[in-house]
């Protein structure tokens, strides 16, 4: 008879083959996280730019004297 250990007594389970369908949902999922790191770098690139823009501008114009409603002659 062998010499029993934790070797042979105990055998590791057998891994299963990816199935079809987990395959499928692997493949999903990468491209739905490659799409959603792709949407956020456009949007802080976008957010970025347009910060800019209105930082650029409200330097370029200087800020008007408020008018008010009522005017004294």
């Amino acid at each position: 008879m062998a010499k029993l250990n934790k070797d042979t007594l105990f055998k590791a389970p057998q891994t299963r083959a990816e199935t079809v369908m987990d395959k499928t949902t692997r493949i999903v999922r990468e491209m739905l996280d490659t799409e959603t790191e792709q949407r956020e770098a456009k949007t802080q690139r976008l957010r970025k730019t347009r910060l800019e823009r209105e930082s650029s501008e409200s330097a370029k114009t200087p800020d008007a004297k408020r008018k008010t409603g009522k005017t004294t002659d």
